[in-house]
C-alpha cells in the first residue's frame, strides 16, 4: 500500500478506512474536550479546584480499561460495525450529562462513565484488520489511528475559540461540549448504514469464546492470569485518589475495593474455563502462538499511549502556567504533542511494514520515547519557548509512531483473538495513564516526565528479552491454523443447517 493510495476513496477499502478513522477521531475530540477548557471551567465554577480537574483527568480514562476488555470481546462476538454505531450513540449521553453537571460528584462520574467511550480505538482497530493484508496491515492501522488520534488535537486547538467566540460567557464550555457530544451521535447512526465488517465474502473468524482469551501452554495460562489482574487491578488506584480527595466515604471505598476484587476473580475463573479443557485437549503446534508477545506489547502500549493520554491531559496547563500563555494560546501549542499524530503514526506503520522487521521498528522507537521525554523533564520558565515546542514535537513522533509500530504488529499475532489482544493491548494503554496520572498528582511536572521516561525503558527491556516477529507478517493473507479451519467449518455446516 502506497501513501497515495489513501485519495482513493472510491476504492472500498480506502472508504472504510476514513469511514472508521473519522469515527474514532469524533470519540477522541470529545473524550479529551476537558483538558482545553479545565481553565474556563476553573473561572466559570467557583467551587471547582486544580485538584478536581486532576482527579477528573484520572476519571477519564479510568474505565477504558475495563471497557476496552468487554468491548473486545463484544468485536468478537458482533463485530465492529455494530459495536462502533452503538458506542458512539451511548457515549453522547454522560458526555451531555457532563456539559451540564453542577456538581463535583456529577461531573466526577460523568467522566468516569465517558472515559469507556476509549474503547473506540479497539474497535477501529478490529474494522480496520477485516479490510486490509498482512502486508499492508501497519500503514492502514497507523492511518486509522493517526488520524483519530488527532482528534485530541483539534479538540484542544478548537474548543477553547468555540467556547469564547461562539457560545461566549461563563456558560460557553458546557455548549461546546454538548455540541460535540450531538453531532457524534448522528455519526454513530450515519456509521450503522455505511459500512459492512469487511468486504464481501470476509471470513469473520471467531474465537471458541469470548469471556477470555485463548493460550496455547499453561505456563500462558499463568502469564494471562498475572497480566489481567492489573487491567482491573489498578482502578484501585482511582479509589484510593476518590477516597482520600473526600468524593467517597471509607465504607464506599471498601465496596469499591471488593467489586474491584470479584472481577478480577471472575476474570480469572473465565481464563481457568476456557483454557483448561482447550489445553488438556492439546493445542495442535500450527495453533499456537507466543503469549510473551502479546505481553511484551502490552508494555509498549502502556509506556507509548499511557504516556501520550496523560501528557495531553496535563500538556495545556503545564504550557499555561510554565510560560504564563492564555489558555487558547497553550491549547494549540499543547496540540502539538498531537498534532504530529497525522504524520508519526501512519509513518510508523509505514516504517513497520517496509523495514521488514516489526520486531527492531518497535525496539528503536521504544528508546526513541525514552530519550524524548528524559529531554522534556528537563524543560522550564527558561527555555525559549521555540525550543520546549520542538523537543515536544520531536518526542511525540517517537511515541505516536511507537503506537502504529505496536497495531502493526499485533493482527499478525493471532487472527482468531485479535479483538481480544488488541483489547488487551490497549486497556494497557489505560492502566498506563491512570498509573501515570497518579503519579503526576505528587510529583512536578520535571518528574513526571522523567517517570515515564523510565517506564519507556523498561518497555524496550521486555520487548527485548520477549517480542517476537510474527509469523506471516509480511504475508499477502493472515496465517489461518488447521484450528481455524474446523472452526470455520462448524459455522459453515451451522448455517446449512438453519
Amino acid at each position: 500500500m502506497k501513501v497515495a493510495d489513501v485519495f482513493k476513496w472510491k476504492n472500498p477499502e480506502i472508504r472504510a478506512l476514513h469511514l472508521t478513522w473519522i469515527a474514532f477521531y469524533i470519540t477522541f475530540f470529545v473524550w479529551f474536550g476537558m483538558a482545553p477548557l479545565a481553565s474556563s471551567m476553573l473561572k466559570s465554577l467557583d467551587w471547582l479546584t486544580p485538584d478536581d480537574i486532576k482527579l477528573f483527568a484520572i476519571a477519564n480514562v479510568a474505565l477504558t480499561i475495563p471497557a476496552r476488555i468487554i468491548v473486545g470481546m463484544a468485536l468478537d462476538r458482533w463485530g465492529p460495525r455494530r459495536v462502533f454505531s452503538v458506542l458512539l450513540v451511548v457515549m453522547a449521553l454522560p458526555a451531555l450529562f457532563f456539559a451540564f453537571g453542577d456538581s463535583r460528584v456529577q461531573l466526577l462520574v460523568s467522566r468516569l462513565v465517558l472515559s469507556s467511550i476509549g474503547a473506540s480505538f479497539v474497535v477501529g482497530i478490529h474494522m480496520t484488520a477485516m479490510w486490509f493484508k498482512p502486508k499492508d496491515i501497519g500503514f492502514a492501522e497507523g492511518f486509522y489511528a493517526g488520524w483519530g488520534n488527532f482528534g485530541s488535537a483539534a479538540a484542544a486547538m478548537s474548543l477553547p475559540a468555540i467556547a469564547i467566540h461562539i457560545f461566549g460567557g461563563p456558560e460557553g464550555w458546557r455548549w461546546a461540549i454538548a455540541s460535540s457530544a450531538l453531532i457524534m451521535a448522528a455519526y454513530g447512526v450515519y456509521y450503522w448504514f455505511a459500512i459492512s465488517d469487511g468486504p464481501p465474502g470476509t471470513v469473520h473468524h471467531k474465537p471458541k469464546k469470548a469471556s477470555a482469551m485463548e493460550v496455547s501452554t499453561w505456563a500462558d495460562m499463568i502469564k494471562l492470569i498475572l497480566w489481567t489482574i492489573p487491567m482491573v487491578g489498578v482502578l484501585g488506584i482511582l479509589v484510593w485518589r476518590i477516597e482520600d480527595m473526600g468524593y467517597l466515604s471509607a465504607t464506599g471505598a471498601t465496596v469499591c475495593y471488593v467489586v474491584i476484587a470479584l472481577v478480577v476473580l471472575y476474570q480469572i475463573i473465565q481464563i481457568l474455563r476456557v483454557n483448561v479443557p482447550i489445553l488438556k485437549k492439546g493445542v495442535p503446534e500450527d495453533d499456537k502462538y507466543p503469549f510473551n508477545s502479546v505481553a511484551a506489547l502490552n508494555s509498549t502500549y502502556f509506556a507509548n499511549f499511557g504516556a501520550e493520554l496523560a501528557v495531553v491531559s496535563m500538556l495545556p496547563m503545564f504550557f499555561e502556567l510554565t510560560w504564563g500563555l492564555t489558555p487558547t494560546t497553550a491549547g494549540i501549542i499543547a496540540a502539538s504533542f498531537a498534532f504530529v499524530n497525522l504524520v508519526a503514526r501512519p509513518m510508523g506503520g509505514l516504517v513497520s511494514d517496509r523495514l521488514g522487521n516489526r520486531r527492531f521498528v518497535m525496539l528503536a522507537y521504544m528508546f526513541g520515547i525514552g530519550v524524548g521525554f528524559l529531554m522534556m523533564g528537563l524543560m522550564s520558565e527558561k527555555w525559549p519557548l521555540l525550543v520546549a515546542v520542538a523537543v515536544t514535537v520531536a518526542c511525540s513522533v517517537f511515541v505516536q509512531g511507537a503506537e502504529g509500530a505496536t497495531f502493526g504488529i499485533i493482527p499478525s499475532i493471532k487472527r482468531r483473538i485479535t479483538g481480544q489482544i488488541s483489547g488487551m493491548a490497549g486497556a494497557y494503554g489505560n492502566v498506563g495513564a491512570v498509573c501515570y496520572l497518579t503519579l503526576y498528582t505528587f510529583v512536578s511536572p520535571s518528574q513526571f516526565f522523567m517517570i515515564i521516561a523510565a517506564g519507556a525503558f523498561i518497555s524496550f527491556a521486555l520487548c527485548f528479552v520477549w517480542l517476537k516477529e510474527p509469523e506471516g507478517a509480511f504475508s499477502e493473507e493472515y496465517y489461518v491454523s488447521s484450528v481455524d479451519r474446523e472452526l470455520e467449518a462448524l459455522r459453515q455446516q451451522e448455517v446449512t443447517i438453519k
